[in-house]
């Protein structure tokens, strides 16, 4: 009896013990996490590395404040995720002009994906898409530099530069282990934002009827160029569209949310944001004069190369059974950077929120899958960007040209085919239909 009264006291000293230790370790962890994460400790930290570098650093007799901090903010905000930015005033200009539609530099669209500079899509005519740069491939060096180590913002710093200065890249494209040296000539990239099949502004229909449009980029006059191009094949009796987003990077979201209005009831929901912020959350909705085409059938090409308001359009028509999707996969960009202009000329472009389609689907990491998926081969697609690019056939040699000439758009014809049953069916008869069922 003694010993288990014994047992007894033991066992709750040592509870005791363990519960007073538990709490004097949680008190002190909490107290050590509050002073690691205060605000005065870690600038004070700051300072005091920053001055280290600037007083002792042996190759920093030229070294400014100005540039430290610059460098400290790129790595800090370039650590977050890919889209991230601290944008000097050099970047920040470049930033508007690619939203205007014109820049100077390689036209190819690239983000930071699995560590590596990876091009989202060549532009059309440019001198990385004449180059047969595709969608997917790495760009490993950059003038001899190894860009594994680079920030996105300074590789893009060294992609462009002057029309008609020289830059090498290093290619290397994963699917095939494919790797080349290409030195390209830099131009005054000019985009038209909204194209017809022949890659004009002239929109012809089909002898069906069924019209095409090539959105390439979604800049400040993409709704506008959308709206002539339907005004033009309207006339022409169109009676079904493709719309063809392959290769289309993103661009604006106010765009973007003007493209889909036009084949939406006036209020209908188009696209929503959430962020850790609630100003950030937002629901955007149709406010256009409701559906330019009346319920005419349209069909939406995409692939690994349509990309953030890409994937806005995409999500949104295939949500409300507005269109049919075909083609690849998205590439799943689809998080809300805001820029916020800083007082120096300078600006912080952070990622504020993520897209939702009207269903709430999430698009960023996820893509969106087409109802119907038909795949290109590589070949098949570098064809094709050529077929699309003014000058890229003249550039090849005779066999590679009937090459490049003899590939058919499978993609393309299959919309085509599947509006074509679409029209048959609905220009049947009432009593027709019952028929068939």
């Amino acid at each position: 009896m003694k010993r288990r009264l014994v047992y007894g006291v033991v066992t709750a000293l040592l509870t005791l013990n363990l519960i007073l230790g538990a709490r004097i370790y949680v008190s002190s962890t909490a107290h050590a996490e509050e002073r690691s994460d205060s605000a005065y400790a870690n600038v004070h930290l700051f300072e005091e590395v920053l001055e280290k570098v600037r007083t002792e650093y042996v190759d920093g007799t030229n070294m400014t404040y100005h540039d430290l901090v610059y460098a400290a903010l790129k790595g800090m905000v370039g650590s977050l995720d890919p889209h991230s930015e601290f944008l000097d005033p050099d970047d920040y200009q470049e930033l508007q002009d690619d939203t205007e539609g014109q820049f100077g530099g390689l036209g190819l669209v690239v983000w930071m994906k699995d560590g590596y500079v990876t091009v989202v899509s060549p532009m059309e005519d440019s001198p990385g898409s004449r180059a047969g740069i595709m969608t997917g491939d790495r760009i490993t060096k950059i003038n001899g530099q190894d860009d594994s180590k680079m920030q996105l913002d300074d590789a893009v710093k060294l992609l462009r530069g002057d029309p008609g200065t020289k830059v090498t890249l290093t290619i290397e494209r994963p699917s095939t282990g494919m790797v080349k040296v290409l030195t390209l000539k830099r131009a005054i990239i000019v985009m038209d934002m909204v194209k017809d099949i022949n890659g004009k502004k002239e929109f012809p229909v089909d002898a069906n009827k069924i019209g095409y449009v090539r959105i390439s980029e979604f800049g400040d006059n993409t709704g506008d160029e959308l709206e002539a191009a339907l005004r033009k094949m309207k006339a022409h009796g169109m009676k079904a569209l493709i719309i063809d987003l392959r290769g289309n990077p993103g661009g604006l979201l106010d765009e973007a949310v003007e493209v889909c209005q036009k084949f939406l009831p006036r209020g209908q929901l188009i696209v929503s944001t959430e962020g850790r912020d609630p100003r950030e959350n937002s629901v955007l909705r149709a406010e256009g004069h409701g559906d330019e085409l009346r319920g005419e059938p349209i069909v939406v090409l995409v692939n690994l190369g349509s990309a953030s308001a890409a994937e806005i359009v995409t999500g949104c028509l295939q949500d409300l059974h507005r269109a049919v999707v075909l083609g690849e996969k998205t590439f799943g960009k689809g998080s809300v950077q805001s820029i916020f202009p800083l007082e120096d000329g300078s600006a912080l472009k952070l990622t504020t929120a993520k897209y939702y389609t009207p269903s709430h689907r999430v698009i960023h990491e996820h893509g969106i899958t087409p109802d119907i998926v038909v795949p290109l081969t590589d070949e098949q697609e570098a064809a094709l960007i050529l077929k699309r690019s003014p000058g890229g056939i003249e550039s090849l040699d005779e066999t590679n040209r009937l090459r490049v000439e003899e590939t058919e758009d499978i993609q393309l014809d299959r919309a085509e085919d599947l509006l074509k049953g679409i029209l048959i069916y609905s220009g049947m008869s009432e009593p027709d239909k019952l028929a068939q069922k």
